[in-house]
């Protein structure tokens, strides 16, 4: 029989448990709170970043890792409305048809301490439209020519050399940079107004920590960790295992698991450009039989049985997008009857023409090349393919392109997510289009007078350009409007949208309770 305590001895006892209880509970409170400040979130791409140029964020690995991260821009698009709305700019009035001012938002620090003002911006949009750094970012202006002038200290006036209705849809893509960024050279280590800090970029990670003095909501996480496995695979098993806690893009073989696997209908519409100023490509009877070579519906395969087909480089509901016009259908015998023509004449069709594709540019993206070069060989055609990285496959697509590329033809994948045509058509079809190898007088009329048209004048302005590229012109191959396919982990409340391609606010980012 156990002895009877006395009252002192039974309120030592009671204390110490309430006291083991309190350290108990602090320690949980201490570890919770230890989580909560350092949670880090863990993404897993399929390439590898170029650079980490704040110019170049129209590129997608560069794109998911900094914008609306390290960098913003002065507009965001919505998703839903593709209207823009104030991010660092938070109004913007136009004077005239050649003149806008912008008010900006007050209090906002770069992450080196410097404040963002008027002549921040002056000074980002300069380097950016100044040709002293290679900038793929500057495609999406086209040949505008825009003159940047600080009215006071919050406000910026911009004047263009022709009109730009849309000009605060063009201002999504300007990233705002310190003043300090090198203005002349492309840069590593960007500064910019982001919820996040560079801390380090090397050929195994991106790391990212928190900026304590960012102006706007606060993310979950202290830090982001990018890492990139080319295999798609690989990616979707390490966010299985818990290694990583998304993935952006898997293959569809790949999206098994419907608790954690999204498909969505993203922006970017797949294609293959055609150089046009390279024999026999200069040739439209050759680009024709390029389109009528390749078996759609069997390709179609790899891409996924919601894949849409594309008959033109923007997808539906961005203004412009024509629903009448038809994709290229496949037909190999007219394909080879306009090649026999085209070679009666003296072209030189069995010229070898080099596929150039792009590793990790898409999931299952090199046998699709594959098949396409088998299909092209099938009709006559002497393609020969070679993938290569992002940094060689970049000198490619935009200008100026390699003297010695002789007849080439560039796997690529354009994003389009800003609600209008604009940001694709001067782009491929205009002279000075960056990704352009057309040289066109009378389309580049056809198209600067869409540009500053508005209303329905310039949805049928756009059509009109899209039915001549497809029918006439022919200096692309469309081919798919892609579906996503996204793995989340199960910690993560987030899905994929229409600018997951473009980038990954981890601000939009949230844990599950």
């Amino acid at each position: 029989m156990a002895e009877k305590q006395t009252p002192r001895e039974e309120n030592m006892k009671r204390s110490n448990v309430l006291a083991i209880a309190s350290a108990v509970l602090m320690a949980a409170a201490a570890s919770s709170a230890m989580a909560q400040a350092g949670q880090e979130i863990r993404i897993v791409l399929p390439e590898q970043p170029a650079n980490l140029e704040p110019c170049g964020t129209i590129i997608t690995n560069v794109g998911q890792i900094l914008s609306q991260n390290v960098v913003e821009p002065l507009t965001v698009i919505d998703p839903k409305s593709g209207q823009p709305q104030p991010k660092l700019a938070i109004e913007w009035t136009q004077v005239d048809p050649v003149t806008w001012r912008l008010k900006l938002r007050g209090g906002v620090k770069f992450q080196d301490g410097s404040d963002l003002n008027a002549e921040a911006v002056v000074f980002s949009i300069n380097r950016m439209l100044g040709g002293k750094i290679t900038c793929s970012n500057i495609a999406k202006f086209g040949d505008a020519k825009l003159e940047v002038t600080a009215v006071d200290d919050l406000t910026v006036e911009i004047k263009s050399d022709k009109p730009q209705p849309i000009l605060p849809t063009l201002l999504s893509v300007v990233m705002v940079v310190s003043p300090r960024t090198p203005e002349d050279k492309a840069v590593n280590d960007p500064v910019g107004t982001g919820p996040f800090k560079l801390s380090t970029f090397s050929p195994e990670t991106v790391v990212l920590d928190a900026f304590d003095g960012y102006w706007g909501q606060k993310p979950e996480f202290t830090k982001a960790t990018y890492v990139w496995r080319p295999e798609s695979s690989i990616r979707a098993a390490m966010v299985a295992t818990g290694e990583a806690d998304l993935t952006p893009s898997i293959a569809i073989q790949d999206a098994s698991n419907p608790e954690t696997d999204f498909a969505y209908l993203n922006s970017e519409t797949t294609a293959i450009r055609i150089d046009t100023a390279q024999p026999p490509l200069d040739d439209p009877r050759v680009r024709k039989a390029l389109n009528l070579a390749i078996d759609w519906e069997g390709l179609a395969q790899l891409f996924g049985d919601d894949v849409k087909r594309a008959s033109q480089m923007v997808v539906p509901g961005i203004n412009g997008h024509d629903d009448t016009l038809e994709a290229w259908p496949y037909d190999p015998e007219e394909a080879k009857k306009l090649l026999e023509e085209a070679a009666a004449d003296g072209v030189a069709v069995d010229t070898e023409i080099k596929l150039i594709g792009r590793n990790g540019i898409y999931p299952n993206g090199a046998e699709a090349m594959e098949a396409m070069m088998t299909m092209w060989q099938a009709v006559g055609l002497n393609v020969k393919l070679t993938m290569l990285d992002v940094a060689d496959w970049l000198r490619y697509l935009q200008k100026p392109f390699p003297e010695e590329r002789g007849a080439n033809l560039l796997q690529m994948m354009h994003d389009n997510n800003k609600g209008d045509a604009a940001f694709t058509i001067p782009i491929f079809y205009r002279s000075s289009g960056n990704y352009a190898t057309l040289s066109d007088p009378g389309l580049d009329k056809e198209i600067d007078a869409a540009l500053a048209a508005t209303g329905e004048d310039r949805t049928k302005s756009f059509k009109a350009i899209f039915d001549e590229a497809r029918k006439e012109v022919v200096a692309d191959i469309p081919m798919f409007h892609m579906i996503g396919y996204t793995r989340v982990g199960t910690r993560l409340d987030w899905k994929p949208d229409i600018t997951t391609n473009s980038e990954i606010p981890l601000a939009k980012i949230h844990l599950k309770d």
